[in-house]
């Protein structure tokens, strides 16, 4: 069980003491704080079903009850933790501009690299902060050193902006770009695994796949899938855009080489923010989108060289992990469950209406 001084230790390691002189953020902390006590004792599972808990989560968001939001993937709304956070780090970075954002907000951007590497499960010195998923997987897509003939490999389904992407390395420098098609939705994960394989040539040079695909919600075999690719000596790129913080994972149930997300996402923080992942013995052999001085070749801060840039999105990104972790990551993705299951039961007779979304649990979140 979580106590008070578990909840002020892990602030003080993601965010600094600073971040709690907020006599707001302090009393938001208080009350999930207070509702998680009422749920340590039960299973995620069960917590899941505890609508008085989670009533107090819901009122952790400042979003209108005039709408009703279906779309919370694409951008999720803030907790008011993140949001307080975020302004009081905008008026800080202005008390004295240049000295302010330089010397004391930006430095302190290393808990945040911490927290995140924490939270993935890797070496913190593999984790660099972006601006979204895009950026993250741009980054890998246009740094490798490909050659004319070399193939990708992924799917119809993947994003559409990492595929035109990859269409403009294609027209730009001839590489092959080749698309499969999984079944919607498969009968297991075994068929997305032997789609991939099948895609497979000894032109293969790179496979990218999605960890959960954003128009179905469809969960894929990435373990599976980069074990085939290591065996064969093909690099890994994993969008993880709508599955970090969705539902638990760490990076060795992956074990890719190369992860992106965006954390506007399930993690609730700051629109503009995102993650990358890169093993750090292939940072050395990626290019950085915008140039890096030399010195800076096997550091993954030269991910991070984009010009005069606000540290206030980076920095409430502490407050984000912060709620995320108070609640529990576990506890998080089987609320999830719970919801969708919910409404995904009452309509699943109902005529004339198909489900692309598989309800096997393994398939779906």
């Amino acid at each position: 069980m979580r106590t008070r001084r578990d909840f002020l230790s892990l602030a003080g390691k993601s965010l600094g003491l600073a971040a709690l002189s907020s006599a707001t953020v302090a009393s938001l902390l208080r009350n999930v704080e207070a509702a998680t006590k009422t749920v340590a004792h039960l299973t995620p599972e069960e917590a899941a079903m505890d609508e008085d808990y989670w009533a107090t989560i819901q009122n952790s968001f400042s979003v209108t009850r005039g709408i009703i939001n279906l779309n919370n993937g694409g951008v999720s709304p803030s907790p008011r933790i993140v949001t307080e956070a975020l302004v009081r780090y905008i008026w800080e970075q202005e008390d004295a501009t240049a000295y302010t954002m330089w010397q004391i907000l930006e430095p302190q951007s290393e808990t945040i690299r911490t927290g995140l590497a924490e939270l993935f499960g890797c070496d913190r010195e593999e984790i660099a902060i972006t601006r979204n998923a895009s950026e993250s997987l741009e980054i890998l897509l246009m740094g490798m050193d490909l050659k004319s003939g070399d193939e990708i490999l992924t799917t119809t389904q993947d994003y559409p902006r990492m595929l035109t992407t990859l269409r403009q390395r294609e027209k730009r420098e001839g590489l092959k770009l080749k698309l499969i098609q999984i079944p919607i939705p498969p009968k297991n994960l075994n068929e997305i695994t032997a789609a991939f394989e099948k895609g497979i040539t000894d032109r293969t040079r790179l496979i990218l796949i999605s960890h959960q695909i954003n128009i179905t919600g469809q969960i894929t075999p990435v373990k599976a899938v980069c074990d085939i690719a290591r065996v064969r000596g093909i690099e890994t790129i994993v969008d993880g855009a709508h599955s970090f913080a969705q539902f638990y994972f760490k990076q060795s149930d992956l074990g890719c080489d190369y992860f992106g997300t965006s954390l506007h996402k399930w993690l609730y923080a700051p629109k503009g923010t995102g993650m990358l992942y890169v093993k750090r013995d292939k940072i050395g052999k990626l290019w950085a989108l915008m140039a890096a001085e030399a010195k800076q070749a096997s550091d993954i801060r030269k991910f991070e060289e984009i010009g005069t840039h606000s540290a206030a999105p980076k920095l409430a990104i502490g407050e984000a992990l912060l709620f995320h972790n108070g609640i529990g990551g576990k506890r998080k993705e089987a609320r999830l469950r719970y919801l969708s299951r919910y409404w995904m039961n009452r309509l699943k007779d109902v005529p004339k209406i198909r489900f692309n979304t598989s309800f096997d649990p393994n398939q779906s979140c």
